[in-house]
């Protein structure tokens, strides 16, 4: 099984993940970029995550809101500043319960031998502070379960497909 790779470099205020995806690489573009797989990957399991707005092209919104099981809201949002299909989408990035700590991600895929699809996503904070309070949010395992539930939606889909 593939792991999610993270990695924040001393004094840069650069997060990188990278993960290999076993599926081809318009199919893992599609899941990222589509409104409706949203709710079915993004964030842990046990958030319901709700997609507010997704106009996924250049200068479009995006905003997602996530509830855990007591009610609670927790609401993400950026704006998208290049899509390049199936290669690359470059968004802003912010979570609403810390205003003005905005994030520039890039999230290219790469196309690898035998179908697979690597996808690496670059976050650049405004500061090393910024991404080590992001880090220290608990944004690890929630990335790493993320990109788990991504995984399995993508195999989920290649066997519904392959029927």
């Amino acid at each position: 099984m593939t792991r999610t790779k993270l990695i924040a470099e001393p004094d840069k205020p650069i997060l990188r993940m990278t993960r290999e995806f076993d599926a081809p690489r318009d199919l893992v573009f599609e899941v990222w970029t589509a409104p409706e797989h949203i709710p079915q990957w993004w964030g842990p399991g046990y958030l319901t995550t709700i997609v507010d707005k997704m106009d996924v092209q250049a200068g479009g919104l995006w905003r997602f809101v996530q509830r855990d099981p007591q009610g609670n809201e927790y609401a993400f949002h950026g704006v998208y500043h290049a899509v390049v299909s199936p290669e690359r989408v470059v968004n802003t990035f912010e979570f609403e319960g810390a205003p003005g700590q905005v994030a520039l991600e890039t999230a290219v895929f790469d196309a690898l031998p035998d179908g697979k699809t690597q996808v690496t996503a670059t976050s650049v904070f405004q500061s090393v502070e910024d991404r080590d309070a992001m880090i220290g949010s608990g944004m690890e395992d929630g990335a790493k379960e993320t990109w788990e539930r991504f995984a399995q939606l993508l195999a989920t889909i290649q066997q519904a497909t392959a029927r």
